[in-house]
């Protein structure tokens, strides 16, 4: 029987947690009270203007409820600010504020030195290969019906 290490979906999974506690212990040891989610979100929302929230959940791979909840938690903090879409009343439109712009700025060196620590000893082939291999297996399970 194999083990779970040599299963290379086990071993995606388990770098991609790794990562994220890391990251998010980064943030918290360094004063920031804002959440890897919640700044993915605000990275989409920003990076496309006039996103949906079933946008959003696809983009950073989040169902409807989590995406909604993390939305309710920012619109708190003053990050983002929901409008009513003029056309039509049940979507939403959702405006990052100059709050949410300037922690995302904010956080941006301490997000490009976790990516660095995370990505050490990793040569740039193997980035290159690793990034390849993952786009064909996204492929492969989203072409099949």
């Amino acid at each position: 029987m194999e083990k779970l290490d040599s299963i290379i979906f086990y071993n995606i999974d388990k770098a991609i947690r790794a990562y994220r506690n890391y990251a998010q212990r980064q943030l918290k040891a360094n004063g920031y009270s804002i959440t890897i989610d919640q700044w993915l979100i605000i990275k989409a929302i920003l990076e496309n203007p006039g996103i949906t929230q079933n946008e959003i959940g696809d983009l950073v791979f989040k169902d409807n409820a989590s995406v909604t909840r993390i939305i309710d938690l920012m619109v708190k903090s003053e990050y983002i600010i929901r409008h009513t879409h003029p056309e039509d009343r049940r979507k939403t439109l959702l405006e990052v504020t100059e709050s949410g712009k300037k922690i995302i700025k904010e956080v941006q060196a301490l997000v490009e030195s976790n990516r660095k620590t995370a990505l050490e000893h990793v040569t740039g082939e193997e980035l290159e290969v690793m990034n390849s291999a993952l786009l064909k297996i996204s492929e492969n399970c989203l072409n099949t019906k």
